[in-house]
């Protein structure tokens, strides 16, 4: 790929995606079969706004079918998958080979049943650095990134001159499976520092971030779209916006708070956490994200996980700034606003 002029420093990507064509139609169903009934599941809480979605259209598409989805955390959800409570889940991680054979013996030993336990990766997230438009910070290196975490670089004048005082990290929450991903990938599995707090949410952590110039805030992309105006739409506004042949333009970056760029410490260039540069590797930090079923493709639960792994589901991941897992790519090159 080719190397950008400086002075364009932001992308929309639009993804067409290679599938065929999409009816609109609603379907009616037995009571309970891939598209009608009720199903639960249990979704990381870094998703949440990506999932809201997918029910949405699920639910507009097949109007006989009901997703009723717990929003916790990474822990949680394996924990309701593994106690046999709920048959699907969202996580940044896949099950492993031994994990499969334990919850097979599991359904087998309690419920007499051969169970298939399917797993698919459904996107990538890039994690994402947000501070208040008034901090003079443009961007960070993962070293300086893993410093501000661990709490070796405690104020903001330890990074680059500057009259801002100590720094205030936030998180959605100090289990979640964003704070695993920061341990592992920046702190090389040590704990977060003293000044990592939780906000007990991940808009409380957008909301803290505007209020507060010392504090770099810490979401999953999805959450700091400019388009985030699919969240406003209508479900029938939403499902229509889907629902169709045509190719998805992916967002950019909202201008309510400063998305910092981010650099690998052997190179120069830095990035800020656009689609484009997600697919090509180029942002540094981003994580996986799967879904997780033991339901039959006979049932709603089923019906669910193919839908997200489809077309359909593929569009949805697409217009909320993360990278859908079955992409084919197209630039558009636009400078970015100041």
């Amino acid at each position: 790929m080719s190397t950008y002029n400086s002075y364009i420093t932001a992308a929309a990507v639009a993804l067409s995606l290679s599938f065929g064509a999409v009816s609109c139609m609603k379907y009616e169903k037995d009571p309970h079969s891939s598209t009608s009934g009720t199903t639960t599941m249990v979704c990381d809480n870094s998703f949440e706004n990506i999932f809201k979605q997918e029910v949405d259209v699920f639910e507009y598409q097949y109007p006989d079918a009901h997703i009723l989805v717990r929003y916790g955390t990474q822990t949680e959800a394996f924990d309701s998958l593994f106690s046999l409570n709920t048959r699907s889940i969202v996580v940044s991680r896949d099950i492993t080979p031994e994990e499969k054979r334990a919850l097979k013996a599991k359904y087998k030993k309690e419920r007499g049943a051969n169970v298939n336990v399917r797993s698919s990766k459904i996107a990538v997230d890039a994690v994402a650095f947000i501070v208040n438009p008034q901090n003079t910070c443009e961007k960070l290196t993962v070293r300086e990134l893993g410093d501000i975490l661990s709490g070796e670089s405690p104020q903001w004048n330890d990074l680059e001159p500057s009259k801002l005082g100590a720094i205030k990290v936030v998180l959605d929450q100090t289990g979640s499976s964003l704070a695993t991903f920061l341990s592992d990938s920046l702190l090389q599995g040590r704990p977060l520092g003293p000044n990592v707090f939780a906000a007990g949410s991940v808009p409380e952590v957008f909301k803290i971030v505007e209020q507060n110039p010392n504090a770099i805030g810490v979401l999953g992309v999805s959450w700091i779209t400019s388009d985030m105006d699919s969240a406003d739409m209508s479900r029938e506004e939403l499902a229509e916006s889907v629902l169709t042949d045509g190719a998805v333009m992916g967002a950019t970056l909202t201008q309510r708070v400063k998305v910092l760029k981010v650099n690998r410490d052997n190179e120069v260039t830095a990035y800020k956490p656009y689609q484009q540069y997600i697919f090509d590797g180029s942002y540094p930090l981003f994580r996986q994200i799967y879904m997780i079923t033991t339901a039959s493709t006979s049932n709603v639960a089923g019906g669910f996980y193919s839908f997200v792994t489809g077309p359909i589901g593929q569009k949805i991941i697409m217009k909320t700034g993360i990278l859908p897992a079955k992409v084919s790519i197209q630039q558009v090159e636009l400078p970015e606003r100041q």
